[in-house]
């Protein structure tokens, strides 16, 4: 990902995204109901456990380096399938090719975990799983053409998402819910704003759904969500289609005392997954990014070296994680109002 400030094309799209938006989100609320023997079924919020997750980072982070297209990749792709199954999540592998600014040719995998595929109402959390193939940013000139561990680039926002996995097999819901993790994300031009070099999983995705827009009431996606004294503030893109939805999540936030994490202020426009997502399916979709700076850069661990396993903190999961649990849990019992 990176900050991404030529917006005129996409605030062009916006204004007509507004319109069927605020429509889409008044008509979800009247349509496409779970079953009826499911309606009334009220679920406890579980607890989320953060030491989990963080042994999920670590066990993406003992693949090696998971650039796509790498070993490491492929092993940590099977990982994924093998630990969604296990979790009762029926699993779809979306396979694609693309070709990334400097011409390599990718063949990759989008990766869906889809709890009650047959439930017409759903919501979306993703992240990507996929590791940057150069350290651009490294202090270190002779590494920065060598690929990153990303631990927190791709590692943390997957590791979150398996635990609430995990709970989802223990603790079930009658929604429809999917997960998915998007290839190819990290391998974007940082010399450029070309954005469609970012992302180039969450493009595929965006343009080849595995669901019905209408039956999508949002999403929610998670990058770099690991490091100490995370800070995410509301993103950019995310305000302009989805700023009730932000608002939301991060009042219940506060309200969960993670407002030391969950900043209740507006930060930079990232050109994220999300961005693909709400440009191309016109679905309201929040990135929560850890945005640390002043002038909202991403730490300085961000495609540097220094993204290993030590970045990462187990308060900085669990108040990722026990918020999106409580948005999942609290809509599927119709109370995230």
């Amino acid at each position: 990902m990176q900050l991404h400030f030529s917006k005129i094309l996409f605030y062009i799209l916006i204004i007509a995204f507004i319109f069927t938006a605020c429509e889409n989100e008044s008509s979800n609320n009247d349509n496409d109901k779970m079953l009826d023997d499911q309606e009334n079924i009220k679920v406890r919020i579980p607890k989320f456990d953060g030491k989990a997750a963080k042994e999920f980072v670590a066990k993406q982070v003992s693949f090696g380096t998971r650039v796509t297209g790498s070993e490491g990749h492929q092993k940590c792709k099977n990982w994924l399938v093998s630990q969604f199954k296990s979790f009762g999540a029926e699993v779809v592998e979306q396979d694609f090719s693309a070709t990334t600014f400097n011409n390599v040719k990718l063949n990759a995998t989008n990766i869906i975990a889809r709890y009650n595929p047959n439930i017409k109402e759903r919501i979306i959390l993703s992240a990507h799983y996929d590791t940057r193939p150069f350290a651009d940013k490294d202090p270190d000139p002779l590494r920065q053409s060598d690929p990153i561990l990303g631990a927190d680039d791709a590692g943390s926002g997957v590791g979150v998402l398996l635990e609430i996995a995990k709970l989802l097999q223990s603790n079930p819901i009658p929604m429809g819910l999917d997960i998915v993790l998007f290839d190819a994300e990290d391998y974007g031009d940082s010399e450029s704003n070309n954005p469609d070099s970012w992302g180039l999983g969450s493009q595929y995705w965006s343009k080849n759904p595995h669901v019905k827009r209408e039956n999508v009431k949002y999403g929610i996606l998670l990058d770099m969500v690991g490091a100490k004294d995370a800070k995410f503030y509301k993103e950019g893109y995310s305000m302009q289609v989805a700023e009730r939805l932000n608002n939301k999540i991060w009042s219940l936030a506060a309200g969960m005392k993670k407002d030391n994490f969950f900043i209740n202020e507006t930060g930079g426009s990232i050109t994220d997954d999300h961005y693909f997502v709400i440009k191309n399916f016109r679905l309201p979709m929040v990135d929560i990014i850890n945005m640390p700076s002043e002038n909202f850069g991403f730490g300085p661990h961000w495609h540097t070296h220094g993204d290993n396993m030590d970045v990462i903190d187990v308060k900085t999961l669990e108040a990722v994680g026990q918020v999106v649990t409580a948005v999942i849990y609290k809509e599927s019992n119709k109370e995230f109002l």
